[in-house]
């Protein structure tokens, strides 16, 4: 072999030799102890910021369900529909633990027995099927089980209104004169109610967006006892 043609071959496997020289030594320096550590604590502040996939905060909630009475109107009013929006707030947000704030309103609908029949059984005296509207704040405790499930309980009060539905002289003159007695006072007044129950949530894999379902007993002071069960949509902010 001539030398120029030693030269020349040489001359193009120097890169070459160059550049697996210096990926060994790339490697080389992953196993080297300096490296490994700087690997780690890389690998450390990964883990150690974990995206916590689940949104706690300001939130809208949109809920329907059903509602029925329990007491004196249990036999008379069906049961019947429920809806409610509600904003509110975790103001704490724990891993295992959380609290919220929440403002709501609240719309019943619901058939009743005719004046009628109502005066010939003895009651329960009101004008037949039923609108309530409920403005009510809540306080929600809850803790999770598991990372995306939470069960808790909530407790709290508002107002129920129940207009009435038909003309106020026909009711005075004709239904109330029928049943031989005077107002009752369940339609038209505000009337003090107190609230709570059971919920659960399950946050999903949508960003923001969770779904559960509460359970509510309550009180009107002056009206009657109910209660509802209604699944609900929420969006956190």
């Amino acid at each position: 072999m001539k030398l120029s043609h030693l030269f020349v071959i040489l001359g193009l496997s120097a890169p070459l030799l160059a550049s697996s020289a210096a990926n060994a030594q790339g490697y080389d320096d992953l196993d080297d102890d300096d490296a490994g550590s700087k690997k780690k604590s890389v690998r450390d502040r990964v883990q150690s910021s974990q995206v916590r996939e689940i949104n706690r905060g300001l939130y809208l909630k949109a809920s329907v369900g059903g509602a029925f009475y329990l007491g004196n109107f249990a036999n008379d009013v069906s049961p019947g529909s429920a809806t409610a929006l509600s904003v509110g707030q975790d103001f704490l947000d724990r891993e295992r633990t959380s609290m919220a704030w929440e403002f709501g309103f609240a719309q019943g609908i619901h058939q009743g027995t005719d004046y009628q029949t109502q005066g010939q059984q003895g009651g329960p005296y009101v004008q037949g099927d039923l609108r309530t509207y409920t403005f009510a704040g809540m306080v929600e405790w809850n803790t999770y089980p598991h990372r995306r499930w939470g069960v808790g309980a909530r407790v709290g009060g508002g107002l129920m209104l129940s207009p009435l539905l038909m003309d106020k002289e026909y009711y005075e003159k004709e239904i109330l004169t029928y049943w031989g007695i005077t107002d009752p006072g369940y339609h038209g007044a505000l009337h003090p109610i107190v609230q709570g129950g059971p919920n659960v949530e399950y946050y999903t894999k949508l960003a923001h967006f969770s779904i559960g379902m509460d359970i509510d007993v309550s009180y009107a002071i002056g009206f009657d006892l109910g209660a509802c069960a209604t699944g609900n949509l929420k969006y956190t902010f």
